[in-house]
Parts: structure tokens; C-alpha cells; sequence
């Protein structure tokens, strides 16, 4: 069911820049033009400070909260962290202004592979230059920059949005007043790295990738970029909540049938997420945003991650980890808070006890929302923030007459109405 406190219709919004001059890679390749797409949520204060940043993981978009279609919102499709964007919740949009954009290299309406090469007319394909978290952010700082923002109260993001939260936090530290990277790290283990490139082969094994040259046709490297899925959605769970969730049950059926096709409830389900991943996202794009992850590093070309904060002491964090996420364990983020630390930073820290795995930034709800609030109440406190007056809210309908400030002979008064802000 859609939720009651939902920010409503919204619509992706468009920034277009380095037209006239090319935006540097990190690669030393150069891109031109660029297009960031982003929706915002909320609305902004008088002196734009209450913004907060919202960084996507890998297969996300700029679609964060609220609804495209009166028929998705009666469907109850909403954006990917819609439990935490909206009115009262953790990012509460009756105080805080929401910026989300889509990274550079993803498919969803920002620049990357399937996006049309001006030179020839045709989609990049593996012409597209290959990027890095660094030229994503850089990329949303020129965001910002067309937005009239300065500084924004809080970046947050999850696992590779964590990646881009701790990125601006090292290399931007001028333009954020707080980080919250969750369920992350400050650089890719060997197996991370193993498991990304699975994946990639999956995608060079399907003969219908055709090299990335695929745009054209009528059969995509679906099959190569569903078992990528698979792969990487194993990595999201847990061993306790795949027991939980699955066990050993079987597929529609009480015995086994001797046969190779999917039996277990959790090979149907890893089919299923995999067949449905084919329908919203880009063989190629997945090529471009694991490779961005592996090369993500915050220790060089520092020497050392305490060396990479140097300049972020005026920032305050908050990291959070999640007991069962193996993907990235613990470890991970107490080697950030131990660096942070060192450095002189205001860290908080907080390893959160769940079953879920990685994915439970986006499933343990109530607790991500008593924690985002409160560090959000805080930095409000300490940097005195002025928030938006609150909305106001219509009053029921009642018979012609009876109004609340009716006069005689019937007429009604002045009725208060709802002045929504922003929520393109």
C-alpha cells in the first residue's frame, strides 16, 4: 500500500553542463556534454542550508522517494528509500530539502553508455569513457553548483553511496557539514573485487553483448547480466535471513524431480530477481559502475586513509555498519572510524545488530529512522539551522454554512489552504 506520508507525484528533473568546455576524467578523457538527472524533495530555507544529499548504490537511480505515475502510486511502487524520504520520516521533507541525482556511467537518464554519443549519433556503447567515484561526485558538485548550493548539511548514502559519501567528505570537505556513509568502505577488498568481475564475465559470456554494440538490437546480453544479478544479490543477504527466508523448501512441489531445473524456493527466487533486474537495468552500465567501485581506493594516492581526512576535521560523521553484512563487514567501517579518528574528526559509530545483511540500511527502518533523526536533530541544534515554517494543513470540508468563520446569510470566510513546496 503507498505510504501515508509520501512526498507525491514527482518528476525527474534534467542539468545539462560542459557544453562549451569538457568535463575531466580521473582517466584523463574527457566528456562532453554532461547529463545529470535528479529529483528534489522538499523544500529549501531561506539561506539553502537545510540540504541533504542523497547518494544511490549501484543499480539505483535519482528516483528516491514518492511516485512517477498516479497508477505507481496506487500500486505502491515507490522510490528506493522511500521509507526513510517524506514527511515525518528520517529525512523529513516538512524540514529538509532532498537532492538526488543519478550517477555518471549509470542508465537512468544520466550519461553513461546507453546515452547518445554527439559525434556519431549512436549510442557510447564501450566508447564511453570509464569513470570513477571521484568524477561522479565531481559531477555532483556541478549539480549543486547550477543548484545555488554551497554546502549541504548532510551527505548520506549506502554502499556505493557510501563510497561517494566518504569521496566528497575527503575530497570536498568545503562543500558538506556533516557524512553519514552506511554499510560501506574506503576501498575494495580482493574478494570484493573477485565477485565484481563474476559478474563482468557473466555480461563477456553472453554472445548477444556483441563487445557492448547491442543498442540495436532486438536480444540484449540479458542472460549474461542476469546471473550478474544473482551473483551480486547473493552478496546483499545473509546466511540466517536466507535461511529464514528460504531454508531448503521446495519450488511449488514436495520432492525433488531428478531434474535441472529451478526446485529450490532460492533458485527461483535468484532467477526471478535476475530476469526482473534485465528489465530496468544496462549490461553495460553494470561494467562501468562495478569498475568505478574497484577502483575506489581513499588511501591513495594519500599513503594512508587518516592522511586522506586531513582536511575533514570540521565534519562531523556518522558511521554505520551491520552485524551480518558480509559483503562489507564490519571491519570496513572501524577501519574508517579508526582513521577518522585519528585524524581528529567528530565520528560517531554505531554497528547495528541485524539479520538482513547488507541490504539492511534499507530494511531495518524504524531503526535507521530514530538514528537518522536524531543525528539530523543535532547537527540542526549545533549549527542553527532555521528550518521551513511548516505547511499548513487544510482543514476537513464541511457543509456550506457551518464553515469554521461562516457569516450570515451562508457566506463562508477565508478557508487555510496547503502551499506545497518543491516536489519536482
Amino acid at each position: 500500500m503507498p505510504s501515508p506520508n509520501t512526498v507525491g507525484i514527482v518528476k525527474a528533473q534534467h542539468h545539462v553542463f560542459a557544453v562549451d568546455a569538457p568535463f575531466q576524467l580521473e582517466s584523463g578523457a574527457e566528456l562532453r556534454p554532461v547529463t545529470l538527472t535528479y529529483e528534489t524533495y522538499g523544500r529549501l530555507n531561506a539561506d539553502r542550508s537545510n540540504v541533504i544529499l542523497v547518494e544511490h548504490a549501484l543499480s539505483g537511480s535519482a528516483h528516491a522517494a514518492g511516485y512517477h505515475t498516479e497508477e505507481e502510486q496506487a500500486a505502491g511502487k515507490a522510490g528506493w528509500w522511500d521509507d526513510c524520504i517524506g514527511p515525518g520520516k528520517a529525512f523529513d521533507t516538512d524540514r529538509y530539502f532532498i537532492v538526488c541525482s543519478n550517477v555518471l556511467g549509470s542508465c537512468y537518464g544520466s550519461s553513461g553508455p546507453s546515452s547518445v554519443d554527439p559525434q556519431t549519433g549512436r549510442p557510447y556503447g564501450l566508447h564511453f569513457p570509464v569513470v570513477t567515484i571521484g568524477d561522479m561526485v565531481r559531477a555532483q558538485i556541478a549539480l549543486l553548483d547550477r543548484l545555488g548550493i554551497d554546502r549541504v548539511l548532510c551527505v548520506v548514502g549506502g554502499s556505493m553511496g557510501g563510497m561517494q559519501v566518504l569521496e566528497m567528505a575527503a575530497h570536498h570537505p568545503e562543500r558538506i557539514c556533516a557524512a553519514i556513509p552506511i554499510a560501506t568502505t574506503a576501498r575494495h577488498s580482493p574478494m570484493l573485487i573477485a565477485f565484481s568481475e563474476v559478474g563482468r564475465q557473466a555480461i563477456y559470456a553472453d554472445p548477444n553483448w556483441s563487445r557492448g554494440d547491442y543498442y540495436d538490437r532486438a536480444v540484449k546480453p540479458d542472460a549474461g547480466l542476469a546471473v550478474a544479478r544473482m551473483v551480486g544479490h547473493i552478496t546483499y543477504l545473509s546466511e540466517e535471513s536466507m535461511h529464514k527466508k528460504f531454508g531448503r523448501r521446495l519450488q511449488g512441489k514436495e520432492r525433488f524431480g531428478f531434474e535441472f531445473d529451478p526446485e529450490f524456493e532460492v533458485e527461483s527466487y535468484l532467477k526471478y530477481k535476475g530476469n526482473k533486474f534485465t528489465q530496468r537495468f544496462d549490461a553495460n552500465s553494470y561494467l562501468y559502475v562495478t569498475k568505478a567501485m574497484d577502483y575506489f581506493d581513499l588511501s591513495e594516492p594519500h599513503g594512508s586513509l587518516v592522511a586522506a581526512f586531513a582536511h575533514s576535521t570540521d565534519i562531523r560523521f556518522l558511521v554505520v555498519s551491520f552485524t551480518s553484512d558480509w559483503l562489507y563487514p564490519s571491519y570496513h567501517s572501524k577501519d574508517l572510524v579508526r582513521a577518522l579518528t585519528a585524524a581528529g574528526a567528530d565520528v560517531t559509530y554505531l554497528d547495528i545488530r541485524s539479520s538482513w545483511g547488507h541490504d539492511a540500511f534499507l530494511v531495518e527502518v524504524d531503526t535507521m529512522t530514530s538514528l537518522l533523526s536524531s543525528f539530523l536533530d543535532r547537527l540542526v541544534r549545533e549549527e542553527g539551522i532555521a528550518l521551513p515554517d511548516p505547511v499548513p494543513v487544510p482543514e476537513a470540508p464541511v457543509p456550506l454554512g457551518a464553515q469554521p468563520g461562516a457569516q450570515p446569510g451562508g457566506q463562508p470566510g477565508a478557508q487555510p489552504g496547503a502551499q506545497p513546496g518543491s516536489q519536482s
